[in-house]
């Protein structure tokens, strides 16, 4: 049997999950369509979410779509910023920021992100579940549906739900699919046969089967048995992290009484927390992994106080410290240690990205070479170039001598940089003997594409010793 802590609280609940039975079988649920403020609130803040992720694949910087994450070819952009391989450091960062923004808001806010941010509960709760709301009814008229024997209304009612959740499934599907390959080209596999683009094909079906499988069916399952997050909020929370909670000490003894000298709590035990859970766990519990922090429990409890006309907030955004000692503290250490990180992140990425341009340029003299006998009245240097194209469009380059008492050779392949791409080349610089003053002459080199300047280059040129002795002797 299941100890109990010495506050008297049982705490056997944590032993399972609330959607699973004792024998291992899954309790389907039916959550009581919630309302309230924050349900409002989350209802405008999906409407904006949705919006944005299915406009987005058709907005377009320069040509380029706006965000495109094609990992396979190695093409992303974002915000019509084109990255590529050569980007992985600052892909590395982002990473790193996004990993302790996270591990930030849960230390001070809790699981906020899978209730407000996470794509899995706004698809679920404001797309799939209303569908459902709107056609099977709320919680008690879909048990009576499920319960029911097939029949005519039945067919219909499942028939025409799933149909709804298979083309949101297929819409979704496509639109995620245009994040990858863009949306003009999935424009090209919609509208040819099938037969011409197999695995974009395929790649719809599977991606349409898999959304539709995961909202019409697996549900809930994808935050309690896949997502990792909740098991990571026990090691991340602490008592000063806001989450949602319930007042036990408000609260506390629960139940009704027409006695007015009964000694009990504000909670009437209506239930009306658990009936709208999409999890189906008890809030008054405290925090549990199955809890989303989808505030519904909150907006349910609120219209109960309403009606019985207690204060709100019973159920609330608060810490164990707030509830227990009234104080609360969102500048914990840890809390503040992650602050820090987060803004010295922040501040490499920003000045990584201000120097970061649309290639990258290196020119050297060649390592060990002097100056070589281009022909009987000019010598030559020999120079390394290594240009990276970091944008996804062909660039012609060309380079030329700015002071124009010379003339550059290139040796080898042509100078045109591929769609993210590297040029590695050598070129000669050649310069009359007479034009050459001193042993080491700076010169500047100007890269061009299609007759524009994308860089200048300043080097050195190395004279004969010879003719630096004779130009000295003419000086004396």
């Amino acid at each position: 049997m299941h100890e109990e802590k010495k506050t008297g609280v049982d705490e056997s609940f944590r032993d399972s999950i609330a959607t699973v039975t004792e024998k291992g079988n899954r309790i389907w649920m039916f959550p009581k369509k919630p309302s309230g403020k924050f349900y409002s609130a989350r209802t405008l803040f999906s409407v904006l979410f949705l919006a944005l992720l299915y406009i987005v694949p058709f907005i377009k910087v320069k040509g380029n779509p706006l965000i495109l994450l094609n990992i396979l070819e190695r093409k992303i952009i974002l915000f019509g910023v084109p990255f590529g391989p050569h980007d992985f450091h600052l892909f590395v960062i982002v990473m790193i920021l996004v990993i302790i923004s996270i591990f930030l808001f849960t230390v001070v806010y809790g699981r906020i992100f899978c209730g407000w941010l996470c794509p899995q509960t706004i698809f679920m709760e404001m797309v799939y579940r209303k569908i459902e709301y709107w056609i099977e009814g709320d919680a008690h008229k879909q048990k009576k549906l499920s319960s029911m024997e097939w029949n005519g209304e039945k067919i219909f009612k499942k028939s025409f739900k799933h149909i709804i959740f298979f083309a949101i499934a297929f819409i979704t599907a496509n639109t995620f699919l245009a994040y990858i390959i863009g949306i003009d080209e999935l424009f090209e596999i919609v509208q040819a046969p099938f037969t011409q683009h197999l695995t974009g094909f395929f790649a719809i079906s599977i991606f349409s089967g898999v959304f539709y499988f995961v909202f019409a069916f697996f549900r809930e399952q994808a935050c309690l048995m896949v997502c990792p997050y909740g098991r990571l909020q026990g090691v991340m929370l602490d008592e000063d992290s806001v989450v949602i909670s319930y007042d036990y000490k408000r609260g506390e003894p629960r139940g009704v009484s027409k006695d007015k000298e009964a000694a009990l709590g504000d909670c009437v035990d209506c239930k009306a927390c658990v009936n709208v859970c999409p999890t189906g766990i008890d809030i008054r519990h405290g925090t549990q992994l199955e809890c989303v922090n989808c505030t519904a429990c909150i907006d349910a409890c609120d219209s109960v106080m309403d009606k019985v006309k207690k204060p709100r907030g019973l159920i609330r955004y608060a810490s164990i410290n707030e509830i227990e000692k009234g104080v609360r503290s969102l500048l914990t250490p840890r809390s503040i240690g992650y602050t820090i990180v987060l803004v010295v992140l922040f501040t490499v990425l920003g000045l990584m990205l201000s120097a970061r341009g649309d290639f990258e340029l290196t020119v050297l003299r060649t390592p060990g070479m002097m100056y070589q006998q281009y022909d009987s009245l000019k010598i030559s240097n020999l120079y390394d170039f290594v240009l990276t194209n970091k944008t996804f469009k062909e660039i012609p380059i060309t380079i030329e001598l700015e002071e124009n008492n010379g003339f550059i050779k290139t040796i080898g392949s042509d100078m045109v940089a591929k769609p993210q791409g590297t040029i590695e080349a050598k070129f000669m610089v050649v310069i009359n003997e007479n034009e050459i003053k001193q042993l080491n002459t700076p010169i500047t080199l100007l890269v061009k594409s299609e007759n524009v300047v994308i860089e200048k280059i300043q080097t050195s040129f190395l004279g004969k010793i010879e003719t630096f002795r004779k130009n000295r002797k003419k000086q004396l």
